[in-house]
């Protein structure tokens, strides 16, 4: 595992500013970013005990929650649109996500939020990099790891247990994953902007904590949106929540084609343009009073 001097601590992405700043002299910002993208990447991948016991979670979780899913299809047939392969794909769809996603967190906020508390932040202010699309670019990496790290696992192994609805044809695995990638940045925006709440609270832990049990909740984690009754359901799939996991689990399952698929990105893409729209904007505000706590 690489370290960074002198506390000597596993490197994160704000460590990561001094080679990607390197990279921006050399060869442009777009490279800059993609330094920072596969550093992300490989900072996860040095986890491998925890990556290990991560899957392992996931996969006795789905096994829980599959059987439940399936007692409680066998009683509502067709609950939600979905049968009873389509309902266990979806519990393991989940559990591909979840981390990937990060709807319990553990993404870069927390260590953005620390960073604002600290006052570091300020020299993150003056590195050759935009803040939010540094921040992004490490999370991309880090998603790109759990999906292939903690994703692929517990999906092989509901296909082996279970008789699941996945799809046979390389587009639509094309598709869904093109929804991951959104629902990735949609992620993103949405913990952004919890993390920047630290310049105001010094303390983001609550936002925090709120911020993912809205989104467990909100996502279709616990239940799929579908299943919401009235007008519970349409706000539900409204909100940005729905594009973590609901939306690419049903165009995982083949809900949408043709215009409709193209409905789904265009709500995903205007969620993630809107909320990194507010991010620019907080950020901006934010900046303008950057304060070292004690200082």
């Amino acid at each position: 595992m690489e370290l960074c001097r002198p506390a000597q601590r596993p490197c994160g992405p704000a460590d990561t500013a001094v080679t990607a700043g390197a990279a921006d002299t050399e060869g442009g910002g777009v490279r800059l970013y993609a330094v920072v993208v596969a550093g992300g990447f490989r900072r996860f991948a040095t986890y491998r005990l925890a990556t290990v016991a991560g899957v392992f979670t996931n996969t006795v979780f789905g096994f829980i929650i599959a059987h439940t899913y399936i007692a409680l299809w066998d009683e509502r047939p067709h609950l939600g649109g979905y049968d009873v392969s389509q309902a266990v794909t979806y519990v393991w769809v989940g559990q591909a996500l979840l981390v990937t996603v990060a709807l319990m967190g553990g993404g870069f906020e927390d260590e953005l939020i620390e960073r604002i508390r600290t006052g570091d932040i300020a020299v993150d202010l003056y590195r050759p990099a935009d803040l939010q699309l540094f921040w992004l670019s490490g999370d991309l990496g880090r998603a790109a790891f759990h999906i292939l790290g903690r994703g692929v696992v517990p999906m092989a192994c509901g296909a082996l247990a279970f008789d699941l609805a996945l799809p046979g044809s390389a587009l639509t695995w094309g598709a869904f994953l093109l929804a991951v990638l959104l629902g990735v940045v949609v992620s993103f925006a949405l913990r952004f902007l919890v993390a920047l709440s630290a310049f105001w609270l010094m303390d983001g832990a609550g936002v925090s904590h709120v911020s993912w049990l809205t989104g467990m909740f909100f996502s279709g984690m616990l239940l799929p949106l579908n299943v919401f009754p009235g007008v519970l359901g349409e706000v539900a799939r409204a909100l940005p929540w729905s594009s973590l996991l609901q939306l690419p689990a049903d165009v995982l399952l083949g809900m949408y084609t043709g215009w409709e698929l193209a409905g789904v990105y265009a709500f995903q893409a205007g969620w993630a343009v809107a909320l990194l729209g507010a991010g620019r904007v907080l950020q901006r505000l934010a900046t303008r009073r950057v304060v070292v706590q004690g200082g």
